[in-house]
């Protein structure tokens, strides 16, 4: 059985692109691995959130996971703030990792481009906190959008250095996790590219009603087909797939021959598709709602999560210390 590792981002609410592209192949997963999820609270520090918000997002990111069906009795669900072994390997860690190799990333490069007033350490060594938090499980496996794979070949390029210049084969090399299937990617509403927080075009699992339909009507399409069996626009073959993926095949081949025939109405479309997506998504909803507002079950959750975490993390960094040298007299 393969430990897997996946960190959960503390800010922002669940979209339907992150639970069909990824928390669904997360409730599956949980059952076959031993799999490690955590919310990754460290990691907001570098956009300096302030401290009820920090809080509150920890809260509503535990909410969301659970409701959408993550089961922390079977999974370790846990807060990264919550397992002190977590900063310690991230120090010794770090007094290995070059400035230069640091520089160079991506993801850095992006964020000073992105936020040039708020370039701080935390950002540099990004990549370093992240290593620390894979192989404090010494992970075999991590789930990691396109946009993190270069994060996870520097964990693997820490890991390595580790083991070289200590002269050990400790940590294993952590492999991008391959679901098995082709991953879903969920378009957004603005008719480009994928459903995302930043791009503003998202349906979030929290959303009521009225706010659901008012983003699905203001969705972007065309002017309508002209001519029989006309090719689809990016954005009308956006929402088709929505409805693909949220209506009945009923459904979905009523409107696929009214485009064909021409007498398709976009705005009757755009009203079955936003009351589909309200059926499905009212009942996790709820369950969100409930589970934010129980806080003896959330403390349970984050203190059980602890606790099998910090067993885990525990003995890495004892391994470790003694590997490096520091041992007791």
């Amino acid at each position: 059985m393969d430990t897997v590792l996946s960190g959960i981002r503390s800010t922002g609410s669940l979209h339907l692109g992150n639970y069909f592209g990824a928390v669904k192949n997360f409730v599956k997963m949980q059952h076959e691995n031993r799999c490690f999820f955590f919310v990754a609270d460290y990691h907001s520090l570098t956009t300096h959130p302030k401290p009820e918000n920090l809080q509150d997002s920890v809260r509503s990111v535990l909410s969301e996971y659970i409701a959408s069906g993550l089961d922390p009795e079977v999974a370790t669900l846990y807060v990264q703030s919550d397992v002190p072994e977590i900063p310690e390997l991230y120090l010794l860690l770090n007094m290995n990792a070059y400035v230069g190799e640091l520089q160079r990333t991506t993801t850095f490069k992006e964020k000073i481009r992105s936020q040039p007033d708020n370039v701080n350490a935390g950002l540099l060594t990004y990549p370093v906190l992240m290593c620390a938090d894979i192989i404090i499980h010494n992970a075999d496996k991590v789930p990691v959008g396109k946009d993190q794979e270069q994060n996870l070949e520097m964990a693997r390029k820490f890991a390595r250095r580790f083991n070289t210049m200590y002269g050990v084969e400790y940590f294993k090399m952590p492999e991008p996790y391959n679901f098995g299937d082709k991953l879903i990617k969920v378009p957004g509403l603005d008719g480009t590219g994928k459903m995302g927080k930043s791009e503003g075009n998202g349906i979030f699992l929290v959303d009521e009603p009225s706010v659901i339909r008012k983003k699905v009507m203001r969705a972007v399409t065309d002017a309508g087909p002209t001519k029989p069996n006309s090719k689809m626009s990016e954005p009308v073959k956006n929402l088709f797939y929505l409805l693909e993926l949220l209506s009945t095949p009923d459904t979905v081949q009523f409107f696929r021959e009214q485009y064909k025939n021409c007498t398709i109405r976009y705005g009757d479309l755009k009203k079955q598709l936003a009351e589909d997506m309200i059926a499905f998504t009212s009942p996790v909803r709820k369950r969100i709602l409930d589970i934010y507002h129980d806080d003896d079950y959330l403390k349970k959750v984050v203190r059980m999560g602890a606790e099998r975490a910090r067993a885990s993390a525990s003995k890495t960094l004892r391994d470790v210390r003694e590997i490096i040298g520091f041992k007791p007299f």
